[in-house]
Formats: C-alpha cells, structure tokens, sequence
C-alpha cells in the first residue's frame, strides 16, 4: 500500500517508516499537520498512520480532511495512553483504528495490514439481504432503499457479522476479536462508538435496527417480513 506517515517524533517517524518500507509498503513521511494536508492534496494514498498531537495542525483536523476523500483511506491513529478523548474523538471522526504509544512495531504493521486488507475487500460473497437493505460483500457496498451508504472499513466488517446472524446478540468482546482479530487493549466505549455509527448510517425505512441487550452486547432486528422478522 501506499501510506502517509505523519509523525512529529523525529527517531519514531524513522523508525516505523523503515519497518513500513522493509514490510513491503510506499511510505511517505510527514512531520507536521500541514506539510500532511499538502501531500493529500496532491497525492492518493490508500492508508493513513497518524499521530494525533502534531504542530502546525492537529491529526484530527488532517483526518478531517483525509475523510472526506474518495477512495478514502484507512486511518490508523497514534495517541499517547492516557488521551482517551483523542481516541474517542478520533473514532467519532471515522478513524478506522488506534494504537496507544509505546507500541510494538511487529503490532503496528500487523494493524496497518488488517486495515489494508479490509479496504481492499475480501473473498467474493453474495449479496447479503436485509429489508430494503443490501450488503454486497464482493463489492463492499452497502446500499439502503436503493441508496449508497458510505461506510468506513470496520463500519462494513460489524454490519456484515450482524446482517449474517439476524437476531443473535453478540458481546462486545465478541465483536473486538472479529473485526480487530486480536486481543489488545480496546474498551467497550471503541463497540460502543462504532454501533452508534451505524445507527446513524442506518436511519431510513425499511433499515434494520442495532439495539442494546442490556449485559449481553447487541443484536440486529430486521423490520417485519425480513429475514428473523
């Protein structure tokens, strides 16, 4: 892939360029807010490592931006431990995911190719229904009454687990092993951001619903006459 590091630290944004670049990847590095803005203006790139607190201007106004693209690329966030709103405001802003630093760099490349792999779609499926709701897998589209719905990476990866088992709950660390594959240290509020995400996505008749199982997680309730309706 081709990826825009943005990373302030002089001797970390090295660091992980080389380990990027030996893993096979189109790396270029950004130190500041700004100088990252420009690059997206001019060149595509199909991932984002981001540091958060950046001069010149702040990751989440470069995410913003980054955003709004189309293709879009996926986003992965780099906070310190303790910048728990960051991270939350990160993922309310449509970062696909985030690395808390000190981290492990053998996990960062694993993260960057999870999220790579989720952009470029998986193995061909069918065409998943669900009231006036589709989800095609092959595609990666999601459409609602014949609309488009713009949906992040991992947005798709939790629809398609609830559209496959209408009806059933899943608890929130269920939903963390599968759409992040790995135990890591995600709290319930990262599930929580993202089902409000898509409850806001899937806001129109005919839409199915995403509804709380108070001490159990979430389940996905088609409207009457659908599949578990």
């Amino acid at each position: 892939m081709k990826v825009l590091l943005v990373e302030d630290e002089p001797d970390l944004g090295v660091q992980v360029s080389r380990a990027l670049t030996a893993a096979g990847h189109v790396v270029e590095l950004r130190r500041d807010g700004t100088a990252a803005l420009a690059a997206l203006k001019v060149e595509h790139f199909e991932a984002l490592v981001l540091d958060v607190n950046l001069p010149g201007c702040s990751g989440l106004d470069v995410l913003q931006v980054a955003h709004a693209l189309r293709p879009r690329p996926v986003v992965l966030l780099l906070t310190a431990r303790a910048e728990v709103g960051d991270r939350v405001a990160g993922l309310n802003a449509g970062a696909d995911d985030y690395l808390t630093k000190p981290f492990a760099m053998a996990e960062l490349l694993a993260r960057v190719s999870s999220m790579g792999r989720r952009g470029q779609g998986g193995a061909a499926e069918s065409v998943l229904p669900g009231g006036s709701l589709r989800l095609d897998a092959q595609r990666r589209r999601v459409t609602l009454g014949g609309q488009s719905i713009a949906l992040s990476p991992r947005e798709f990866d939790l629809l398609a687990i609830f559209m496959q088992a209408p009806g059933r709950v899943f608890s929130r660390d269920e939903l963390c092993e599968r759409i992040w594959e790995r135990s890591h240290d995600y709290d319930t509020r990262t599930v929580e951001i993202y089902i409000m995400r898509l409850r806001k996505k899937l806001d129109g008749p005919g839409a199915p619903t995403i509804e709380t199982v108070r001490g159990c997680g979430y389940t996905m309730k088609l409207p009457c006459g659908g599949p578990g309706g």
